[in-house]
């Protein structure tokens, strides 16, 4: 008769740390520290650990470790439109500037809603990450400050500093400037502006851009062409709908960003009016879907995953683990065809 062992499948055990320790030849001490991240070790004795680790299929107990050391691994991503390309590129940034380090992310939403976002930031400090980043958002610096007390935190496109905190903020107002400058010089002196949310202090800075632009050329803007939209596709297509049944004269439109200008040029298309024959149009982030628009959309190159890749780095230097410099380039206009010499 055949004995259990013969008939039975054979169980895998998890691989141990102590079997990847005598498999690379090391101390399990040595394995642990080079886990953690905290090892000065020769390279040889690294690059056998490696080895094993690969060999043995080892996987780390993550949850347990975390108990033990309060490392968890893991970054919080508080974002706002996780279904926008603009926050896409920023999380991809997000994603590859952490990629090196072996953290992940948890993305929470916030929705443009202050109630949200402190839910959200709630969320994630429960989860006893180990930093977080906040991709731009509706909460107050107090609140930001008080999380920074626990872990550090990194928020663009807001001006913050503090202990525990770093900020990047991109040149919003120079942006609005570029976009409008551009058709000023292209002859157009009747723009009109589909603007951003109302209380956005970046759908703010792009107008004063656009005036700044127009008091530079010596041109009064027309305030009666000035439409409020929402950032979405839809918001500029009810915008444009607006400005057009205004009836007042405009030659050129400049939106406060492109899925603004994606609404708007449908809205024109519907109506009959060409682009840039007719209306020349200029956009503003330079999305992916630019490129592919009909025509191709003129806008302002806002370098939205350097800004995601910088603010992962710059975490990971806050805790603790050297990382490169991230150098984000600044707003610069790229040209193409939708817009015309007036």
């Amino acid at each position: 008769m055949a004995s259990s062992s013969d008939s039975s499948p054979i169980a895998t055990e998890p691989v141990t740390l102590l079997e990847v320790a005598r498999v690379a030849g090391v101390s399990a001490s040595t394995v642990s520290r080079i886990l953690n991240g905290t090892a000065k070790v020769a390279p040889e004795k690294r690059e056998a650990v490696e080895e094993a680790i690969r060999r043995l299929n080892f996987k780390p107990n993550l949850f347990a470790r975390s108990l033990k050391t309060g490392i968890t691994m893991t970054v919080g991503v508080l974002t706002q439109a996780i279904e926008s390309q603009f926050y896409s590129r920023a999380l991809k940034g997000i994603e590859m500037g952490l990629s090196a380090s072996g953290h992940s992310s948890i993305i929470v939403s916030g929705h443009w809603n202050a109630e949200a976002d402190a839910a959200s930031l709630k969320l994630l400090t429960s989860r006893r990450v180990d930093g977080v980043i906040i991709l731009t958002g509706t909460i107050a610096d107090s609140e930001v400050l008080a999380v920074a007390q626990q872990q550090p935190v990194v928020i663009t496109e807001r001006k913050l500093e503090g202990p525990n905190v770093r900020s990047i903020e991109l040149d919003q107002k120079y942006g609005g400037y570029l976009a409008t400058r551009h058709l000023l010089a292209q002859g157009h002196t009747q723009i009109a502006h589909l603007a951003g949310v109302e209380g956005r202090p970046d759908a703010h800075q792009r107008y004063l851009g656009y005036l700044q632009a127009h008091e530079e050329a010596g041109v009064a803007p027309n305030p009666h062409c000035v439409v409020r939209g929402n950032f979405t596709d839809k918001g500029g297509y009810l915008a444009t709908q607006k400005l057009l049944d205004s009836g007042e004269p405009f030659t050129a439109i400049f939106c406060a960003n492109d899925e603004t200008a994606l609404g708007a040029r449908l809205a024109l298309y519907q109506r009959g009016i060409r682009v840039p024959e007719d209306v020349s149009l200029v956009g503003f982030d330079d999305l992916p879907m630019c490129n592919f628009m009909t025509p191709p959309l003129t806008t302002v190159r806002q370098p939205v995953y350097e800004v995601g890749l910088y603010a992962a780095h710059t975490l990971l230097e806050m805790m603790g683990y050297p990382s490169e410099a991230v150098q984000v380039p600044p707003l610069e206009l790229m040209v193409r065809e939708t817009t015309r010499k007036h």
